[in-house]
C-alpha cells in the first residue's frame, strides 16, 4: 500500500470512528479485558485496559487503529503477559467463514496477484503474464457466499440453543466485516470451561468422530463433573433417540438443512452439524474483533445481525460515503457494494464512490 493510499485509509478511518461512537461500547466487565488493536504499519499493541467507552473513544480518535479487538476472557490482570494475567472465564465464540465452506462460487469470484510480475488476473494454476505459480489469492464476497454462512449460523444458533442449552437472549450475532459471521456466547454455564472442553464442545457441532449409529456412545465428557451434569440433563442419557441431535420441526426450524440418520427406526431424528472455526472456539486467550469497528481487510464493519434473514452486508455493513475518488484499479473480477455493480478494471484509472475505494483498497486491488 503507498503512502496515499494508506493516508486515505487513515483519514477516513478515523471520521467514521468519529461520526459512529454510537456503534462501539466496551464489553461487560471492561476491567477485566484485555483489549488491543493494529495500526496501518501492521505492528500490533496488546495487553491494553480501557475501562469505559470514554476511554475506547480516546484511544480511537488518537491512535487511529486499522483494527481493534478485545479479548472474550476475563482476567484478574489484563495489562500484565499472558502468564500473569490469571484467566477466570472467558464468553463462547465460534467463527463462520465462508471460505471454510468449500462454495464452487468462489472460483469465480477469487482472483490472483502475482507476486513475481505483480500483474493480476482471474483464478488460474499460473500467471497468464508470466507463468509463474508464485501468486497470493484475493477473494470478493458474493451473496451467495452470504447465504450460505447465514445457513450455517441458523444451525449452529439451533444446535446451541436445542442441544447445549443456552438461551437465546444470551447469543449475538455479528456479521464479521468480511466473510462470514462471529456469534458470541456470554453468561452461559459454559463460561468456566477450558481449551480441552471446548474442542469437545467443536466435535460435537461439527460431528467429528462421530457416526449416526454412534453419537450415544460419543457425548460430551467435560473433565469437571459439573458439566457432565449439564450436559447429560440437555442431552438426554439413557435412550438413543435422545443423545443424538435432533432438531424440532416448527417454523422457526424447519427451513435448516439437516442431515437424516438411520440410528433410529421408528421416530424419525435428524442430525445437523455446523462448520465453523474450531481455533476460534478452543482458544480461551483470543482476542475478538472489537463489534461496531471496521475490518481492514474490507473497509466494512463488524455490525450485530438483528434479524439475520433480512441483513445484508454489501448495505448494512458499509458505512462509508459516496465521495468521489481516483484511483488505480487492478480489480479482474466484478463486484457488488450499496447496490451498484464496478469492475472489472484492468490496470486502469477509475473515479467510483469512496466506499468502493476503500474496499478494493483493503483487498489489495487498487491504490490512489
Amino acid at each position: 500500500m503507498n503512502p496515499s493510499s494508506r493516508s486515505l485509509l487513515e483519514n477516513t478511518f478515523k471520521k467514521y470512528y468519529f461520526d459512529n461512537f454510537d456503534l462501539l461500547h466496551v464489553p461487560s466487565n471492561p476491567h477485566e479485558r484485555e483489549f488491543a488493536y493494529k495500526k496501518f504499519d501492521s505492528k500490533l499493541y496488546r495487553h491494553i485496559s480501557l475501562k469505559s467507552d470514554k476511554e475506547l473513544h480516546l484511544l480511537l480518535m488518537t491512535q487511529t487503529p486499522s483494527d481493534i479487538y478485545c479479548s472474550n476472557a476475563r482476567y484478574s490482570f489484563p495489562t500484565l503477559s499472558m502468564n500473569e494475567k490469571d484467566w477466570k472465564d472467558a464468553d463462547l465464540i465460534f467463527d463462520i467463514d465462508s471460505k471454510d465452506l468449500q462454495l464452487p462460487c468462489r472460483n469465480f469470484h477469487t482472483c490472483i496477484q502475482c507476486l513475481d510480475c505483480n500483474s493480476f488476473s482471474t483464478l488460474c494454476s499460473r500467471c497468464p503474464n508470466c507463468n509463474s505459480n508464485h501468486f497470493k489469492t484475493i477473494t470478493l464476497l458474493c451473496k451467495h457466499c452470504i447465504n450460505a454462512a447465514k445457513d450455517e449460523t441458523k444451525k449452529l444458533c439451533v444446535l446451541l440453543i436445542d442441544n447445549l442449552g443456552i438461551k437465546k437472549q444470551n447469543i449475538f450475532v455479528y456479521f464479521s466485516g468480511n466473510d462470514g459471521f462471529h456469534i458470541h456466547v456470554i453468561d452461559s454455564q459454559y463460561q468456566n470451561l477450558g481449551s480441552r472442553e471446548r474442542a469437545d464442545i467443536v466435535d460435537y457441532i461439527m460431528l467429528h468422530n462421530m457416526l449416526p449409529n454412534t453419537i450415544n456412545k460419543n457425548r460430551l465428557k467435560f473433565k469437571n463433573s459439573k458439566y457432565n451434569q449439564i450436559h447429560n440433563s440437555i442431552i438426554g442419557d439413557k435412550d438413543s433417540t435422545k443423545n443424538i441431535s435432533t432438531i424440532k420441526t416448527n417454523a422457526v426450524t424447519k427451513n435448516i438443512s439437516t442431515i437424516k440418520t438411520n440410528a433410529v427406526t421408528k421416530n424419525t431424528r435428524y442430525i445437523i452439524k455446523s462448520i465453523i472455526d474450531p481455533n476460534v472456539t478452543i482458544d480461551v486467550h483470543r482476542i475478538f474483533r472489537l463489534a461496531g469497528s471496521i475490518n481492514s481487510k474490507s473497509g466494512m464493519s463488524k455490525v450485530r445481525c438483528k434479524n439475520l434473514e433480512l441483513f445484508d452486508p454489501f448495505n448494512d455493513a458499509c458505512f462509508m460515503d459516496e465521495d468521489p475518488i481516483k484511483i488505480r484499479a487492478n480489480c479482474p473480477i466484478k463486484f457488488i457494494l450499496k447496490g451498484k455493480k464496478f469492475g472489472p478494471f484492468k490496470n486502469e484509472y477509475v473515479t467510483i464512490p469512496k466506499y468502493a475505494a476503500i474496499y478494493m483498497i483493503c483487498k489489495g486491488l487498487a491504490e490512489i
